[in-house]
């Protein structure tokens, strides 16, 4: 099954992940086959804290793909976001 979820990077105590659509079946910081944004959840100032293309994610949720609990969330952040732009 394909999932979309996030892939954890950045260094000790200052996460980012990466919003990715893989395989459920591979590990979470191994292939994936696109990248959909990002998520910086410690983001501060002018720092952009989420970044998401929705049009990908419609097409990759239309194809079958389960978005996790959280990346669900975060698309629906993003949603609102750009309902009010």
């Amino acid at each position: 099954m394909v999932t979309i979820r996030m892939a954890r990077g950045g260094s000790k105590k200052r996460p980012f992940y990466s919003i990715v659509v893989a395989d459920q079946r591979r590990s979470p910081r191994g292939k994936f086959i696109e990248r959909l944004g990002f998520y910086n959840p410690v983001a501060s100032g002018a720092a952009e804290e989420l970044r998401l293309d929705i049009s990908r994610v419609e097409h990759w949720m239309g194809l079958g793909a389960q978005p996790s609990d959280s990346v669900t969330t975060l698309i629906k952040r993003a949603r609102k976001v750009s309902a009010e732009a």
